[in-house]
């Protein structure tokens, strides 16, 4: 898109950035020639290739940045910049992708050279073709603003297939950088960025030149546990010469930038540094493998994202950005780019997946899970197994209308049925029925279509564990917690909601909202001592008050009565202390109408019903 020559203003740019970086200055104002992409350009090694779901790379570029296609009915919208050279508009994914699960099928290439990436198709490894990954898996803060990542499971990945325009070929020189995640990452093959074969095959070594960020130490020894940054020349993971490097010991910061640059002759390079503060360290800068068919590299020119080169898909990560240069890059322009990284101001957690989800731990501590690893399709079994914090398909969405959501499909009543001992699954969510699902008082999960209760046969709590529906009788097998949290259904169709969008604190107004099955704060947690539960807090009533009118809020748990809420028959959410129900005053539902506790009275302005 840029190819300025190298000009006094430039370099002194990117001094400029690398001192203010160094000494923790505030970065410049966005401008041209401030983002990664300006910057490699400046500095003679322009990108060729330019992706990422969180921001432009390129200080001009207002292209989309990502597509996103609905699962309810295959519809799909670009999701672009808020402005030139801005973050992401998670906010129109959001609304487009309200009470069904998007997948992201395609990431643009910001520069003009179109390299866009889609899902993989099968390759030689013997894995199917890839999925997208789930548009709403993980979002983060980058630039103060919300944004959503690619989190990587087994059996997602990308692809641009053939030769890539301007992408290294044949030996030719290149660099390439990702920011991903330090602590959602796996040994299995292979979470990469980057060159790779044309057709999703091994063609031998020297034929892939990716970045990959992985605990896979392939040729022994390692320093640590990693994560390291690696170079996936195809047929090897190398962290130095010929494959071990003792001084490499390991980037698992919680975002990691990860560079790789190679002249495809005699001498490659492989940097880390924490995205979120300071500088990159050099873990080799030295000759390529004298293995044969390094010497000189056998690039093809594809582009992978999150496999293999012969789309080998069994690994996990979470990626956020990256680019691709022609050229061998200076370590000056990558010590600038590291600045501009760190300005964006990186934030949130990449071990677990975001938004409203959360496990449903039930009998044993176990966790219910989807056989099949992330990969459950419609019929898939639903089961106990050993949580895992990583595990897409242990994390489920409670939506408003009590469906319980993972991988893009429902926790479903096999054949939509009401018997005893009738088995659950997973499928097409469709609004039947047998999909429903409310967490009751006593921790378990009813299915009100047949009147019984999510149940482990006989207690059981080994791992594989095949889940049922059973009358509820109050075991220890029917003890599920949805530990996301439910929609708390309010009247004139609303949810119960926090002020300041996910960001309430103590005294946080509680108040009517149009229900968003993203919304954090909207996910209430009944707990074991009545409480209600969002962001941390508990649904408060103001000064532990009693009267007729007094507002609720959001509140530390404290264990006060005036932060318990129990379920009525008539679907009012009484508050025992003050005998008293929480209340929309006059009826009123408008968005932002403060609640209060009120004489309960049975009316439609105190119809609350937990999920």
């Amino acid at each position: 898109m840029r190819a300025n020559p190298r000009s006094l203003a430039s370099l002194l740019a990117v001094i400029g950035l690398v001192l203010g970086a160094l000494l923790g200055l505030p970065g410049p104002a966005r401008a041209a020639g401030s983002l990664p992409c300006d910057l490699y350009g400046d500095a003679g090694t322009p990108c060729v290739a330019a992706h990422s779901t969180v921001r432009a790379l390129f200080a001009s570029y207002d292209g989309p940045l990502y597509r996103v296609t609905r699962a309810s009915d295959g519809a799909g919208t670009d999701i672009g910049p808020l402005s030139p050279g801005g973050y992401a508009d998670a906010a129109q994914q959001d609304r487009f992708c309200a009470d069904t699960t998007c997948a992201i099928t395609k990431i643009y290439d910001q520069t003009s050279r179109h390299n866009d990436l889609t899902p993989g198709p099968a390759g030689t490894s013997g894995m199917g073709a890839d999925r997208g990954a789930d548009a709403s898996e993980i979002a983060v803060t980058a630039g103060g603003h919300k944004a959503y990542g690619v989190w990587i499971s087994p059996g997602v990945g990308y692809r641009y297939s053939g030769a890539a325009s301007g992408v290294a070929v044949n030996g030719q020189p290149e660099g390439a950088y990702m920011v991903a995640s330090g602590t959602h990452v796996g040994s299995a093959c292979c979470f990469d960025y980057g060159n790779a074969e044309s057709t999703p095959a091994d063609t031998g070594n020297g034929h892939m030149d990716a970045v990959s960020l992985a605990t896979t130490c392939y040729f022994a020894p390692c320093t640590g546990s990693g994560p390291w940054v690696e170079a996936d020349l195809e047929n090897g993971m190398f962290q130095g010469d010929n494959g071990s490097n003792t001084a490499n010991r390991g980037n698992g910061s919680t975002f990691v930038t990860a560079l790789l640059k190679n002249d495809g002759q005699t001498r490659y390079a492989l940097k880390g540094g924490d995205a979120q503060a300071g500088a990159l360290t050099t873990w080799w800068d030295g000759a390529l493998p004298t293995r044969g068919g390094y010497r000189p590299m056998q690039q093809e020119g594809g582009i992978i994202l999150g496999t293999g080169g012969d789309n080998s898909n069994w690994n996990m990560g979470t990626f956020f950005e990256g680019v691709m240069v022609s050229g061998y890059p200076s370590d000056a322009a990558e010590n600038a780019v590291q600045a501009n990284i760190v300005s964006v101001g990186y934030s949130g957690r990449t071990d677990v997946p975001g938004g409203p989800q959360g496990t449903v731990t039930g009998p044993g501590g176990k966790c219910v899970d989807v056989a099949a690893d992330d990969t459950g399709t419609d019929g898939a079994a639903v089961q106990l197994w050993d949580c895992q914090s990583y595990a897409e398909d242990q994390h489920w969405t409670h939506r408003a209308d009590g469906s319980l959501v993972t991988i893009g499909r429902c926790l479903d009543v096999d054949g939509n049925g009401t018997a005893n001992g009738t088995q659950v699954e997973l499928w097409d969510c469709n609004g039947v029925g047998g999909q429903k699902w409310v967490q009751q008082g006593d921790g378990s999960l009813l299915n009100p279509q047949s009147g019984r209760c999510l149940d482990s046969p006989s207690g059981a709590t080994g791992n594989g564990t095949r889940l049922r529906i059973w009358d509820c009788n109050g075991s220890a097998a029917q003890k599920f917690s949805v530990d996301g949290g439910a929609p708390v259904a309010a009247p004139g169709g609303k949810c119960l909601d926090v002020s300041a969008d996910d960001t309430g604190t103590d005294g946080a107004a509680v108040q009517l909202w149009d229900c968003q099955s993203w919304a954090v704060d909207q996910h209430w947690y009944h707990r074991a001592d009545s409480s209600l539960g969002t962001l941390d807090r508990c649904l408060d009533v103001d000064g532990n008050g009693t009267a007729n009118g007094t507002q609720v809020e959001l509140w530390d748990c404290n264990g006060v009565g005036g932060q318990k809420w129990v379920q009525q028959g008539d679907g009012s959410l009484l508050n025992p202390q003050s005998g008293r129900c929480l209340d929309s005053p006059s009826g009123a539902t408008g968005n932002g109408t403060r609640l209060r506790i009120w004489d309960c009275n049975g009316s439609a302005a105190q119809k609350f019903r937990l999920g």
